[in-house]
């Protein structure tokens, strides 16, 4: 049995079978890349779906190629650390405009949450920002990095995923010198948000006690 036929009898065993979904090995990529908050590799997606790694490479080559010749406004993206959905250079204008719409308006209650966690937690991946406030937030992440109140800084060692920290906007923003001088933000936000708050600084009090006591 060759190695292909191999993880076909292991796809099936386990429950998962690509070829059985609409699209195929493609579309069972596009529907993992979509919600990946990170670049993936071609190892990773062969194993999860049970396919040759091969196979995973070509699937992607194509998707990108299709992609490239029907102009679309987003393209996947190729790099040492795998690969990934991104909007394309060419509408960066259009991007921004749509991230920065309403800018001088007061950040909204899901990117005060994100921002919260993000001042209190950092470093932090975006993955540990979702763990805490319970959706997905790569969207107000975007937002933020975009007002120039967040940015990336290295990377974690155990899931090699950006690590996100304040800028000096942020700080500039806050009226402060350094975080040292962070005040709670829990009284200035809504009780969800202040909740989120609340949790972060508790994590980080915890965080901060552990390393003491290495």
């Amino acid at each position: 049995m060759s190695s292909q036929q191999t993880a076909r009898a292991q796809a099936l065993y386990d429950g998962i079978a690509v070829d059985a979904f609409p699209g195929g090995l493609r579309a069972c990529l596009e529907a993992i890349l979509m919600v990946a908050d990170q670049p993936q590799q071609e190892a990773d997606l062969a194993r999860i779906l049970h396919v040759n790694e091969q196979e995973v490479h070509d699937a992607l080559a194509t998707l990108r190629a299709s992609y490239d010749d029907e102009h679309r406004g987003f393209e996947l993206r190729h790099s040492a650390r795998g690969w990934q959905y991104a909007s394309r250079a060419a509408f960066e204008q259009v991007t921004a405009a749509f991230v920065t719409d309403g800018q001088s308006a007061r950040l909204s209650q899901a990117a005060l949450e994100a921002l919260a966690v993000i001042a209190y937690k950092q470093p932090v991946t975006r993955a540990q920002i979702a763990a805490i406030r319970g959706v997905n937030s790569d969207g107000v992440i975007r937002s933020l990095m975009v007002r120039g109140l967040v940015r990336e800084e290295g990377v974690d060692e155990e899931s090699r995923a950006a690590l996100l920290v304040t800028s000096a906007v942020f700080l500039e923003k806050m009226g402060l010198d350094s975080l040292d001088q962070l005040p709670s933000l829990a009284p200035f936000l809504p009780d969800s948000a202040g909740a989120v708050v609340a949790q972060a600084q508790q994590e980080a009090s915890f965080d901060n006690a552990w390393e003491s006591q290495e």
